[in-house]
């Protein structure tokens, strides 16, 4: 069943099979979340703020990567709107702020675009890496803008080799709300399970730039998508009925990302969860509530969903359960809950392959990513294919696996760092027989 609302310039349709068996409470629902351009033109403009956080630790010396982060650097500032404020990080095992540095930040134009140049050419690889150093500094200059957008970009090519876990932990936690941020590790010395903490908890991005000639590139279409931004953050906010509990909340399209721990009690049967900055753009939520059985023929709202901008309510929509003995109607799995619950499984056996495999558990690794294989070409998920085949070798002809003797440091590390994107697949779906609505399912590769 595919149940929605439009208002506001948001879209809120959710997606589910809303039949239970006898004795049965587990209601899943696939939630959509579109936000058109009628959103971007009412909602009032916001001050936006752009921080570069560069590496610049002794090792981004070797093999041209700090002349490839500087490029980058001024290549995303070249896509920053007039008007932007914008700072330059230094991270080293503290953080500087080079420009400006008499101000937190100032308004790109010309001359301040000429200035940081300058302030760029002055810097030099030395130091070591204490990530949480650097989002400390960013958050100070975000608390100098309150109500600003505030996004950054950070960049490194190492480990946080100089502050304890605990500390960037801690950081990543008081960052969590200031500002949202992507994160790139140019070469393959660093760590991708430690730079997606971050870009986790700050609704950002993780990925790998192999060759520093690529940086500018890079750099200039994450610009390109910050400056896209309208919404400094939407909240999903989750109510529901006495004796029901929400046994989860995950973002799986465009990537997997966890929600349910994020939760923040709004108040009786009510949570809310942080969808970070929007643009024009549509995400997919997977909401799994159980709620108490009922006698067939009753019906029960599961769950109610509001997309909210501040206190404004600008979509909503209905997680129904109705219980029958109608075994046909009861077992239908509604397409898009079985489409991105296989896209989670591919993620979890993709990460757990790769971990036995650094673990030197061949068996395993062999097992996980060999199950991995068969998710992502059951799904359509051929970005994800096409990456596990630089860590397997697939025989087409008879489906065995096996491990590659040989494998790219940076083909593993990709394959680790894109393991959430997930695949949609577009087209038409009957949502029940006799039925004429039917159920978008998009594909995007």
């Amino acid at each position: 069943m595919l149940g929605s609302t439009d208002s506001k310039g948001i879209s809120v349709a959710v997606d589910q099979n809303e039949y239970l068996g006898a004795g049965a409470g587990t209601v899943d629902a696939v939630v959509t979340v579109e936000a058109s351009s009628d959103l971007m033109v009412t909602t009032p403009p916001q001050e936006r703020v752009e921080i570069l956080i560069i590496d610049c630790s002794g090792s981004m010396g070797t093999g041209h990567k700090f002349e490839g982060a500087r490029s980058a650097t001024l290549a995303a500032l070249d896509e920053v709107a007039d008007g932007t404020q914008f700072a330059i990080v230094e991270g080293t095992h503290v953080a500087r702020s080079v420009f400006p540095t008499k101000f937190p930040s100032v308004r790109a134009d010309r001359r301040s675009r000429a200035a940081a140049r300058r302030a760029l050419n002055q810097l030099r690889p030395h130091g070591g890496t204490a990530m949480g150093t650097w989002l400390g500094q960013a958050r100070q200059l975000a608390t100098q803008h309150p109500g600003a957008m505030v996004h950054a970009i950070l960049l490194t090519d190492g480990k946080n080799e100089h502050e304890e876990p605990e500390t960037l932990a801690g950081e990543i936690k008081l960052s969590e709300g200031m500002f949202t941020c992507d994160c790139r590790g140019v070469g393959t010395d660093w760590r991708v399970d430690e730079v997606r903490s971050i870009s986790s908890a700050l609704h950002g991005t993780v990925d790998i730039v192999k060759d520093p000639a690529n940086l500018a590139a890079d750099f200039a279409a994450m610009m390109q998508t910050s400056m896209a931004k309208g919404i400094r953050e939407l909240t999903l906010r989750v109510w529901t009925p006495q004796g029901a509990r929400v046994q989860f909340v995950k973002q799986v399209a465009p990537t997997i990302e966890d929600l349910t721990g994020r939760r923040a009690e709004f108040g009786p049967q009510v949570g809310e969860y942080s969808l970070g900055a929007w643009g024009v753009e549509n995400r997919d939520y997977h909401l799994q509530v159980w709620v108490e059985p009922a006698a067939p023929g009753r019906e029960k709202l599961a769950a109610r969903i509001s997309v909210l901008a501040g206190e404004q309510i600008l979509g909503q929509g209905l997680v129904r359960a109705l219980w029958t003995t109608d075994t046909a109607l009861s077992a239908r799995i509604s397409r898009r809950v079985a489409h991105y619950t296989g896209q989670a499984a591919l993620a979890q056996a993709v990460r757990e392959g790769l971990a036995a495999r650094k673990n030197g558990d061949a068996a395993i690794a062999t097992a996980k990513l060999r199950r991995a294989v068969e998710l992502a070409a059951e799904s359509g998920n051929e970005g994800t294919a096409k990456l596990l085949r630089g860590v397997v070798e697939v025989d087409e002809r008879t489906g065995t696996v096996r491990l590659r003797s040989h494998v790219d440091a940076a083909d593993e590390m990709a394959l680790d760092a894109r393991s959430t994107k997930t695949a949609r697949i577009r087209e038409e779906l009957p949502v029940e027989a006799g039925s004429t609505k039917t159920a978008r399912v998009w594909k995007e590769m």
